[in-house]
């Protein structure tokens, strides 16, 4: 397994037992050195923004004392939903690779799918890899994360 993407498993995986927010977790490589780490914790924050991808972000930032990402790659066990496309964007990530699909994260409750739809709705949906490029890899490892999140009795889906 990718060894920035088995951290973003762990830490997606770290939300299991903690409940701070859904099963995500992200990281952010620089040259080869993580830069920056998050998980969801929408619960605890009591914030709908405290994605994975965005506590990321927001790590990395004060990391390295610049709101300007360019040259990283962020790592995360799932598909970013669209707030989070967009902060990787303004971020100037150019690169993401991420483990599950949205489709995976609509099979365990989340409704990126109705935002999608809603986005769709008001333009063309065109990738554009000069904007970002987003790869698909190890999703056999990472949706062992969200079987388990579909099993779990004290789960909060928001």
């Amino acid at each position: 397994m990718n060894e920035y993407m088995k951290i973003a498993k762990e830490l997606s995986e770290n939300n299991l037992k903690t409940n701070v927010g859904g099963p995500f977790g992200a990281c952010i490589v620089k040259d080869g050195k993580i830069i920056g780490k998050g998980s969801n914790h929408v619960l605890s924050n009591n914030d709908p923004t405290a994605h994975a991808e965005v506590m990321a972000i927001r790590d990395a930032c004060k990391n390295i004392n610049s709101y300007d990402l360019s040259e990283c790659e962020l790592y995360t066990s799932c598909y970013p939903c669209p707030m989070c496309l967009s902060a990787i964007i303004w971020s100037n990530i150019k690169k993401v690779y991420y483990g599950n699909t949205k489709e995976d994260a609509a099979n365990i409750g989340f409704r990126d799918d109705y935002i999608y739809s809603f986005i769709k709705k008001l333009t063309d949906e065109v990738e554009d890899n000069e904007v970002l490029e987003l790869n698909c890899i190890d999703r056999e490892e990472t949706i062992k994360t969200f079987e388990s999140f579909a099993e779990k009795r004290d789960k909060t889906i928001y």
